[in-house]
């Protein structure tokens, strides 16, 4: 794949620990899901998720991101509902 165009994806947490589960979480798709028109990486800085996704086309890099975007709202939304269910079990 000739990637012409790119862009960054930053989703910023409440805190570290909630930046780790959702960048491990997500992590895992980067080599799973990567086709022959675009690749992505996460990255986790702090209280922030990045992820970078590169295409060979407009069209791609829009499904790319829509794709890593939709990941990573079902890691959150994991999460919360962990976070839950850890609450409830006090």
């Amino acid at each position: 794949m000739r990637a012409t165009h790119r862009t960054s994806l930053t989703f910023s947490y409440e805190s570290e620990s909630v930046a780790t589960a959702v960048a491990a979480a997500v992590r895992v798709e980067a080599g799973e899901i990567e086709g022959g028109r675009t690749r992505a990486s996460v990255e986790r800085d702090g209280e922030a998720v990045r992820v970078t996704v590169t295409a060979a086309d407009l069209t791609a890099l829009r499904a790319g991101a829509n794709t890593w975007t939709t990941l990573v709202a079902v890691a959150e939304r994991g999460h919360d509902a962990g976070r839950t269910h850890a609450d409830l079990s006090k």
